[in-house]
């Protein structure tokens, strides 16, 4: 059954602005005339949860409605976290040092919970290092996240007021990151993302898994650059995609290292999805993740876990050759599941 006051919200705050420059997109793409693209819009909105940026980047307009129906869409993903995540524990997640405190066996890197820390506490965690990284407890896709240098504060009083007055959460050591990883653009904390799901049994499963890295000046990869990764090889198995996902950027290349992509050999992928499936189960009333793992040198370890996953991975063009959506693997494993 559609969620009427869900649609109702959403059409209550179109941006049409942005709605016009995703039909224009379809039809430079495409050629098909702007009305017949607006109308099917609209459609795919009451029939597969579709906004107009899930009809531009997972191509719509050339898909059938059998293969549209396989499609993780902006809709289908709220139902998905509604229907699988208990918002009673998603804070465990959401909040960064309730997350560090629950999967601290999976964190190898130092950590401080600022609240509950002195400022001598402070100066000696960061007495020797040449960076930190400081994070507010509930921000999202980066926002509230800093690379400290500390050779640009004049002395620890200078840093500590820093801190204070930005009102972060959190001070963490830098990933000491493994070198096939950091290859990929030096400077930024490169994750694979995870992505499990607990059936309706309890055990856990992987569903996918693609590497982020990061883009220009950029000192984290969100919203930057990531490619899907085969798990059983654990090579880059298509193209890089632009984190921006309506631009439709597609890299055979990364940009900036110029390293190729597809086949490219990443460390630990393995490990990581062990450690992921073994996560999965700690908060068994959170069932779906998306977990953002860094390879250090010596293996895997956690930098956030996602209760509102990002629903494009693996679904846009370049990664889906037979126009095939995940929310079939999601049914197979949320048998109960209805859109």
């Amino acid at each position: 059954m559609p969620d009427v006051k869900y649609y109702l919200h959403r059409i209550r705050n179109i941006n049409f602005d942005h709605l016009k420059g995703a039909i224009n997109a379809v039809h430079e793409r495409t050629g098909k005339n702007k009305a017949a693209i607006f109308l099917d819009m609209m459609g795919c909105t009451v029939k597969y949860g579709a906004g107009y940026y899930d009809y531009l980047i997972f191509g719509f307009a050339d898909l059938t409605a059998a293969q549209r129906a396989t499609f993780v869409t902006r809709g289908v993903s709220k139902k998905l976290n509604e229907y699988l995540n208990d918002p009673k524990y998603t804070d465990l997640f959401d909040d960064k040092a309730q997350f560090n405190k629950t999967f601290a066996k999976f964190i190898r890197r130092r950590w401080l919970v600022l609240a509950e820390s002195t400022k001598e506490q402070v100066r000696d965690f960061v007495q020797g290092k040449d960076e930190v990284f400081v994070k507010i407890l509930d921000g999202e896709c980066s926002h509230g996240c800093e690379r400290i240098h500390m050779k640009d504060w004049p002395d620890f009083d200078a840093l500590y007021e820093h801190i204070q007055k930005g009102k972060f959460g959190l001070l963490e050591d830098i990933v000491d990151q493994h070198p096939d990883v950091e290859a990929l653009h030096p400077g930024s904390v490169n994750c694979q993302r995870v992505i499990t799901l607990l059936d309706d049994e309890g055990e856990p499963h992987c569903l996918y898994v693609v590497q982020k890295m990061g883009l220009g000046d950029s000192f984290v990869d969100c919203n930057c650059l990531y490619a899907p990764v085969d798990t059983e090889t654990g090579k880059i198995k298509y193209p890089g995609h632009s984190g921006n996902t309506p631009l439709g950027i597609v890299y055979d290349e990364q940009p900036d290292t110029h390293v190729h992509l597809v086949g490219y050999q990443l460390p630990f992928v393995k490990e990581a999805v062990a450690m992921c499936l073994e996560a999965a189960k700690v908060v068994p009333q959170v069932r779906y993740v998306g977990w953002d793992v860094a390879i250090s040198k010596d293996g895997p370890e956690f930098i956030e876990g996602n209760t509102y996953c990002a629903h494009d991975f693996w679904q846009l063009p370049p990664h889906t050759p037979e126009k095939i959506g995940k929310l079939p693997e999601f049914r197979k494993y949320a048998r109960g599941f209805k859109r």
